[in-house]
């Protein structure tokens, strides 16, 4: 049988209960034999990040810690940016696939947020040739009336699939799971932490504490 990888990608400024509740319920639904963390090197469409690559990374490999899947930190994305190159998703998929074989069911995971972006992605399309995208979303969202780019409606329902196609086949399927709101801000929780507010219940303790050690997200 064909190796299942489900890939999840973000800034983890800082990682937060809902990256792995995400990231925990698609290797599942998946029955992925590896979840793969991809921390972002240096994001074109996002600026401005708090902690260095190495601590973005580290933070995630302490969030992800206890999880039941098989994870994997991916560290690609912070090489290339440390080279001085960007980060583009379309590259980081290429690499995978040529690490995995052309049988291997590759699954990207994103929130519906980055959805209503994805025309604005370098090659869009061509992520379909390399994985399938599966998006979490809130209970009631619908393609349809979403306010999604057109051609982004028309492309993610056009290849709509099970998760067992998605199992098996090796990538150009996509997904809605509608019962799993990751509705957690990065942006928010930095704020408060900047205050010194308690954020005991929307990150790792783990995470927690190093992020007090470390003195990050401090004014």
């Amino acid at each position: 049988m064909a190796r299942r990888i489900a890939l999840l990608g973000g800034s983890y400024d800082p990682v937060h209960n809902g990256h792995v509740a995400l990231g925990q319920y698609f290797a599942h639904l998946l029955q992925a034999d590896q979840l793969r963390i991809i921390p972002t090197g240096a994001p074109w469409q996002k600026s401005g990040l708090k902690a260095s690559p190495l601590q973005r990374a580290e933070m995630t490999a302490l969030a992800f810690a206890g999880a039941a899947a098989h994870v994997v930190i991916d560290p690609q994305e912070i090489e290339r940016a440390a080279q001085g190159q960007p980060t583009y998703t379309i590259d980081t998929l290429r690499q995978v696939r040529s690490e995995q074989g052309p049988d291997a069911s590759i699954s990207f995971i994103m929130g519906a947020d980055q959805l209503q972006k994805l025309d604005s992605w370098r090659e869009w399309r061509m992520l379909f040739d390399y994985a399938h995208i599966c998006v979490a979303s809130r209970p009631g969202y619908d393609i349809a009336t979403a306010g999604l780019p057109p051609a982004v409606a028309e492309v993610f329902s056009s290849r709509l699939g099970t998760p067992e196609q998605i199992r098996n086949t090796p990538h150009g399927l996509t997904y809605l799971a509608q019962d799993l709101a990751v509705d957690i801000s990065a942006t928010e929780l930095r704020a408060a932490l900047q205050r010194g507010e308690a954020a005991n219940s929307l990150i790792p303790p783990l995470v927690l504490d190093y992020i007090e050690q470390h003195h990050l997200y401090k004014s």
